[in-house]
């Protein structure tokens, strides 16, 4: 099978729809699939206003169409709705070509968040966009319910994983106190420092110990100049980031908009609980309330002394069932099934 996944965010964006589509292709490779990604890096492109780290591409479709005809895919999977994502669905719909989408980010949210517009107009474009599609791939049940109840149609569950390996409690943590001259316990925030992830929701709590964000974004220099007591580390990726997990007691994760929460899983499997609010991606990953994995609620502040107590043996058990082997097979499948429907015009 030859797949085309066409995406409008790639490497070097560091977040988790470029961690997600790189990890399932690896996984489709592995398993006799050939998968070719087309992002902004083949285009040229121009820095996102407001989040020039992302790059969009400018009039892909006549250079898209040709990289389609080279590559004669069996199956498209069309990842984001920017412009990358529109110039394929257009191509789709033009050759009479089904396709497969997925949901994977609360943009209407984010543009409230940064400029006070409504929800309305962009979800209707969100609907109309992924109205052409076969199927609709959602990172979870409540968000499924969500979109269902917006209009959306011909939506799937597609859950995410996480690599065992790579985030474990056995990777060498790192000493914050020999690092930073900071006391514990030690409360960490992995993702995007940006507003639409709802930092200040953690950065304003009185709590013991030392707040830890790791990441960056447009709102980085802003906060730390705010917050002149939390640790702002940059970007980690790799072993260090797996470290920095495994040297933490307690992983925020403060957001009221992330569709799943990949980090989620990255902590749990380096045996870190998990305190945040009692929304999408959180309530699919952990039980609601107190339990041995952290604290899923209203109160962030007491769902972090409670998550001081948690069980990492317990914690690193749950991430366990969450396997990137099982996502794409569950992708594969969907795409498969899809093939069979026809593309409306």
């Amino acid at each position: 099978m030859r797949l085309l996944v066409i995406t409008d965010a790639w490497y070097p964006q560091v977040n988790g729809v470029v961690r997600t589509v790189s990890r399932l292709a690896d996984e489709l490779r592995a398993m006799g699939v050939t998968v070719s990604v087309i992002g902004p890096h083949l285009f040229r492109t121009i820095p996102c206003p407001t989040y020039p780290e992302i790059r969009l591409s400018v009039l892909p479709y006549r250079r898209l169409r040709r990289l389609i005809g080279a590559f004669g895919p069996d199956a498209i999977h069309i990842v984001t709705e920017g412009p990358l994502g529109l110039a394929a669905r257009r191509w789709a719909i033009r050759n009479g070509r089904c396709f497969t989408s997925s949901f994977h980010t609360r943009f209407p949210e984010y543009i409230r968040a940064r400029s006070g517009l409504p929800t309305r107009v962009p979800y209707g474009f969100l609907r109309w966009f992924h109205g052409a599609a076969a199927l609709t791939l959602v990172p979870t049940p409540s968000m499924l319910g969500e979109l269902s109840d917006r209009g959306f149609r011909h939506l799937e569950c597609w859950t995410r994983g996480v690599d065992t390996d790579r985030f474990s409690p056995d990777s060498a943590g790192h000493d914050w106190q020999a690092l930073y001259g900071v006391p514990g316990p030690y409360m960490l925030y992995v993702g995007r420092v940006a507003i639409e992830k709802n930092l200040t929701a953690f950065l304003d709590l009185d709590l013991p110990g030392t707040k830890i964000v790791v990441g960056d974004g447009p709102d980085r220099a802003d906060l730390a100049a705010r917050y002149p007591g939390v640790v702002f580390t940059g970007y980690k990726e790799g072993a260090d980031l797996a470290a920095s997990y495994a040297a933490s007691d307690v992983f925020v994760f403060p957001s009221l908009t992330d569709t799943f929460g990949l980090v989620i899983l990255e902590a749990l499997s380096c045996g870190l609980p998990v305190a945040a609010f009692d929304v999408t991606g959180p309530r699919d990953i952990l039980p609601r309330g107190v339990s041995p994995l952290g604290a899923i609620g209203p109160d962030l502040r007491a769902g972090i002394l409670a998550a001081l107590n948690g069980d990492r043996a317990a914690c690193r058990a749950h991430a366990a069932r969450f396997s990137w082997n099982a996502c794409a097979r569950m992708f594969l499948d969907a795409v498969v099934r899809a093939q069979g429907v026809s593309v409306p015009r």
